[in-house]
């Protein structure tokens, strides 16, 4: 158990990879380099792929490609409807982003979605645009009038709900990323050598992903309830 929370403790420390010396110096953590290895291989693979893309007689890879984009954003659009359309791009960005994040593991690269830094700044990011659809939809007096519905005294509950969704998807995200590397400690410590690496598998990659799945299908949930309030 001693080495299993020291591995844990390891896990959560978050290093500091170099200094940026402006402003006193400002520490580049080894999530942020990490980000930045990943958006290499990203943006060759987008690079690549959308070379040569015909409106005329396109040939096989692009219409692979159109199917697969058709069907990503047909499943956003079936979670946000057509008011929602507009976000689609970002949680189509988000999706990917957290999948890759959480697959690099396989690489030997500490992911980023393991830095409670990177999870809190996703649920941010998520809830400010959740509550922007809600404005941009409604107006302000409409937002501001949500909050009193259905009766003016649960109002400080509605708000507090606004404190307590990114601080579920950050640590929903955060503790199952985390809680993936516990489990697979615990079994390296009970089963043989083979069967923990089969296990690393599963958590890097197929687990990896249904976590991205997870946040994205939530902050779709959570917009389309925005959009949607008054009907």
């Amino acid at each position: 158990m001693d080495s299993l929370a020291q591995g844990l403790l390891k896990e959560l420390n978050v290093e500091t990879v170099f200094s940026i010396p402006i402003f006193g110096g400002i520490k580049v953590p080894e999530s942020v380099v990490v980000t930045w290895i990943i958006m290499i291989p990203l943006f060759v693979f987008c690079f690549f792929i959308s070379r040569n893309l015909k409106v005329d007689n396109p040939g096989r890879k692009q219409l692979l490609l159109e199917s697969i984009y058709l069907k990503i954003y047909g499943f956003f659009e079936s979670l946000l409807g057509e008011k929602g359309r507009q976000y689609i791009y970002y949680l189509m960005a988000v999706a990917i982003y957290i999948g890759v994040a959480n697959v690099f593991g396989i690489f030997g690269f500490k992911p980023p979605t393991k830095d409670l830094g990177v999870t809190a700044a996703l649920a941010i990011l998520s809830i400010l645009l959740i509550e922007i659809s809600g404005i941009r939809a409604r107006g302000v007096k409409g937002w501001a009038k949500s909050f009193a519905e259905p009766l003016p005294i649960i109002a400080p509950l509605n708000v507090l709900e606004i404190l307590i969704r990114p601080l579920s998807l950050c640590m929903r995200l955060f503790g199952n990323v985390l809680g993936s590397f516990v489990v697979m400690k615990l079994l390296e410590q009970a089963l043989p050598a083979v069967v923990p690496g089969i296990f690393s598998l599963y958590f890097d990659i197929f687990d990896g992903l249904i976590q991205a799945y997870v946040f994205v299908f939530l902050t779709s949930l959570f917009i389309r309830e925005a959009i949607n309030a008054d009907e």
